[in-house]
């Protein structure tokens, strides 16, 4: 018995349900950038003020790419970015903060 082909609809990456999440793929794509910028910039002293808002604006399109995710791996790579820009924020708060020596 024949059976009909259906042609294979375009899959995201991370979309496990067959279906495209652009703004979900946007914000995961903002946080893992702004978590890898972060983290990076986090081990050098003088660069606080680009760590802790790099780390900053990763951890809001973080959270609300997790409260608007639909899949299992969104969120798994949002906990990677998240993780990563926590990380740096908290390092660039110790180090000077968002506005150490701008103000004052």
């Amino acid at each position: 018995m024949a059976q009909a082909m259906r042609p294979q609809p375009d899959i995201s990456l991370l979309a496990s349900d067959g279906k495209a999440h652009p703004v979900q793929d946007a914000l995961l794509a903002v946080t893992l950038v702004m978590g890898v910028v972060s983290f990076v910039t986090a081990f050098f002293y003088n660069l606080h003020l680009l760590t802790s808002w790099t780390g900053l604006i990763g951890i809001a399109t973080g959270l609300y790419g997790q409260f608007i995710s639909v899949t299992t791996r969104e969120r798994f790579a949002l906990i990677i970015g998240l993780g990563a820009a926590g990380f740096g924020f908290y390092l660039g708060m110790s180090h000077g903060g968002l506005f150490g020596g701008l103000i004052g």
